[in-house]
């Protein structure tokens, strides 16, 4: 596909901590890419790197034919890579509409803007019953619904979730990948960092394992053959 996001090589971490050693990978709009890793495996690391919250020390970062290598978050952002914080992160004062067109901040177009967000709060009718109240009142699964839906306000090709699921009930946790599958049916790419594996590896086209910032599965979900094939994985093995 002509958008398929292409990371190649990747080297990044923290101040002088190299915390990826040369990670590639690839995902494609309407799928679901799924990366599982013990914690300090550099998943994160990764999805923050692609979303221009962090400089790649090396490697490249690309978008169909569009280098986007060291493009600032904004610009990524109007490239069609959005990232969701973890937690979803809404602003809790603002109401349900303040919070989407906070989705909008980097498109120039207000009316762009204003109509993205009514055409997506049309999609949620609890929000459209809500749209002025403020979104820390909310349920946390309506508080997931706003997360989601800022998310699509730029229309984007790719949104990075990072552990969506955690710390909610196991309730909540099965919504959450409804409302991931619904952004695969969308059209949208997902590039999904989870520890909840049980939950998450069921809706995955494509799955990468990380152990300590390096790569030690690439394939599909019928490719793992079981748990223990997994455990095997993650504590270094092929």
């Amino acid at each position: 596909m002509s958008d398929e996001l292409k990371v190649e090589g990747l080297v990044t971490g923290y101040g002088k901590q190299e915390i990826v050693h040369g990670i590639s990978i690839s995902a494609k709009p309407g799928h679901i890419t799924c990366v599982f890793g013990p914690n300090g495996s550099g998943k994160s690391t990764v999805i923050k790197a692609i979303a221009g919250l962090l400089p790649a020390w090396a490697g490249t970062i690309t978008l169909g034919e569009t280098e986007l290598t060291g493009l600032p978050v904004h610009d990524m952002v109007r490239k069609g890579i959005v990232m969701m914080p973890q937690g979803g992160g809404v602003f809790p004062r603002f109401t349900v509409m303040e919070n989407l067109r906070m989705g909008g901040y980097s498109l120039n177009d207000a009316n762009k803007v204003e109509e993205r967000v009514e055409a997506l709060i049309a999609d949620y009718p609890n929000l459209q019953k809500r749209r002025n109240v403020p979104a820390g009142s909310l349920s946390g699964g309506e508080q997931m619904m706003v997360a989601i839906a800022r998310a699509l306000v730029p229309d984007p090709t790719f949104v990075m979730l990072d552990e969506p699921s955690a710390g909610l009930s196991p309730a909540l946790v099965n919504e959450t990948m409804d409302r991931v599958q619904a952004l695969r049916e969308r059209g949208v790419g997902v590039i999904m960092v989870e520890q909840n594996i049980r939950e998450a590896l069921p809706v995955a086209d494509s799955v990468y394992v990380f152990a300590g910032g390096n790569r030690k599965f690439a394939g599909s979900r019928d490719d793992i053959k079981g748990d223990d094939h997994l455990m095997s994985i993650y504590m270094g093995g092929d």
